[in-house]
């Protein structure tokens, strides 16, 4: 059963009802199309509508599916509501959480008639779970990511800025193969390690910062996600007590990664480590997320993360403690669960490297 079959099946859709799809990343799982444009799908519909700068793609990535090309005149909308009618479909399903409230009007406005219900992220779901495709992409996407690391730390020292890290880096995995880097890396040094989504800046790195590098490659569409901190020369006493603590939790949690498992639960285990540690609160925010052709995905590891952990599930374990004027530490891995437990995707030490 193909993916566009599989989400109807779950959505158990009636004969007359269709399912309206905007968001890229959903359209790329479903159809394969990476273009811009919108997906209509039903019992007996299979159409991607897009502009003359896509039909030609669409018949690349797409075979099966109708394109239905936009004109003067006839935009997307329109030409939903076309297919609907010829087909007798008399609802359909949208992306509550992404359409904005004008498109959402202009679907109203051009589907006159049509019961417009919530599709209740009922892709997202279906993404959770990746088949071995999947897992093979983001297992390259993975290796490119560690390989530029082992990179970087040979490359790393004081005078560098963080704007050339980062490009050092991204240019690594390019060079290695990626499509592109799944999100804007992030290089913080020495006090900017306090700021979890720090961006790279004119900053130079010091002897005995600690540097954070959170970043990803990106292949055939799927993501990886890894962070590592390392130190350029001795760190300070305080930076090796708290690298310590983070590396204890991320290894306990990591470990404890299994089917069944509650998203929360396993959140809650980092909480208790870092909490004990006196560094509470200095772990702000979740313990990890899904990882695939979005960066963020579900299941999130959270404190309200209330799914219940499956085989084919990637999910990243990426505690930090951060704090203000002084420097942050976060260990990252991108994990897939398996039958038995777990196993890390990414393929580089997790011990604190000291780079002289």
């Amino acid at each position: 059963m193909d993916r566009a079959s599989r989400l109807i099946a779950q959505c158990a859709l009636a004969d007359s009802e269709a399912v309206i799809i905007h968001k890229p990343s959903n359209m790329r799982y479903l159809s394969g199309y990476t273009g811009e444009g919108m997906l209509v799908l039903s019992h007996g519909v299979r159409a991607v509508i897009t502009d003359f700068r896509y039909t030609e793609q669409v018949g690349q990535q797409a075979p099966g599916w109708t394109c239905l090309e936009i004109s003067t005149g006839i935009g997307h909308a329109d030409l939903v509501g076309q297919v609907l009618k010829e087909h007798g479909l008399t609802s359909a399903r949208y992306e509550d959480d992404y359409v904005t409230v004008k498109g959402y009007e202009t679907l109203v406005q051009k589907l006159p008639g049509v019961a417009l219900t919530s599709l209740n992220r009922a892709p997202e779901a279906l993404r959770m779970v990746k088949d071995e495709d999947e897992l093979a992409q983001m297992e390259k996407a993975c290796a490119l990511s560690s390989q530029a690391f082992d990179y970087i730390c040979g490359v790393i020292k004081p005078g560098m800025t963080e704007q050339q890290l980062k490009l050092e880096l991204e240019y690594r995995m390019l060079s290695l193969g990626a499509d592109s880097v799944a999100f804007s890396t992030i290089v913080a040094s020495g006090p900017n390690g306090s700021l979890p989504h720090a961006v790279p800046g004119s900053r130079r790195v010091e002897k005995g910062d600690m540097v954070t590098l959170d970043f990803g490659a990106r292949v055939n569409g799927y993501c990886a996600d890894m962070t590592r901190t390392v130190a350029v020369g001795e760190p300070s006493a305080k930076m090796k007590e708290i690298y310590a603590i983070v590396l204890e939790a991320q290894m306990t949690c990591q470990d404890a990664l299994a089917p069944g498992k509650v998203c929360k639960d396993i959140d809650a285990l980092a909480r208790d480590i870092i909490g004990k540690a006196g560094y509470g609160e200095h772990f702000g925010h979740g313990l990890g997320h899904g990882v695939g052709i979005d960066i963020h995905e579900e299941p999130r590891l959270s404190r309200v993360g209330v799914e219940l952990l499956t085989p084919g599930h990637v999910v990243t374990v990426e505690p930090g403690i951060y704090l203000p004027g002084i420097g942050g530490v976060r260990i990252e891995n991108t994990c897939v669960i398996t039958q038995s437990g777990a196993r890390s995707l990414v393929d580089a030490p997790r011990e604190l490297l000291v780079i002289t």
